[in-house]
């Protein structure tokens, strides 16, 4: 039974604790993750889009950002980053302003990068290898990626830029996801599960 966690430091927690139980049925369950010991408690991790700036510093307060780096760099724990989560995965090479990242996946990210909330949008996103032929994503202050390093596999592309990675059982999007069903949480409890 797979237990996936949701980072429940502040943003969509509850949507994204609603996918994941909804994507894993009865072969697991969803809980909220808020300290370390939460965090060795799970067999993957979902961390939520929210504020960036808030998610990081609480997260490191708790002691979960370690945690979260120690368990992905020894037990290569399986975790989606979902807006705010990639931007906290993401290479901390060129980071700028902003939390401190995890640097656990090999890509560049820039912040806020489609601009004002005012202009956020919605689009249909396919990611053909982890079996989606079409999902709604939300692109709400989306970050944009810059930069993929050569073993990060880019997974869907809008308007001529990455919005979805993956390294090994790292995954990453741009959008959010889990406000238009479970499809990428049910995608990424198979990738949990070694079935994808």
């Amino acid at each position: 039974m797979t237990r996936m966690g949701v980072l429940a430091t502040q943003g969509n927690v509850d949507e994204n604790i609603a996918a994941s139980r909804a994507a894993l049925g009865q072969s697991g369950t969803a809980v909220r993750v808020m300290s370390a010991a939460d965090v060795d408690a799970v067999d993957a991790l979902v961390i939520p889009g929210g504020e960036s700036t808030a998610i990081g510093p609480l997260s490191e307060a708790s002691g979960a950002m370690a945690a979260i780096r120690r368990r992905a760099e020894s037990d290569s724990m399986p975790i989606l980053g979902i807006c705010a989560g990639l931007v906290l995965m993401a290479s901390p090479a060129q980071a700028g302003p902003g939390p401190e990242r995890l640097g656990l996946l090999d890509v560049d990210v820039e912040r806020n990068a489609h601009g004002r909330q005012r202009v956020s949008f919605e689009a249909d996103v396919a990611l053909p290898s982890l079996g989606i032929d079409s999902l709604r994503g939300a692109f709400i202050r989306a970050p944009a990626i810059a930069r993929t390093g050569a073993g990060v596999e880019v997974l869907a592309n809008l308007r001529g830029r990455a919005v979805a990675v993956r390294q090994d059982t790292l995954v990453g999007v741009t959008f959010h996801a889990e406000l238009a069903g479970h499809a990428l949480h049910a995608a990424f409890a198979r990738v949990a599960a070694g079935a994808l």
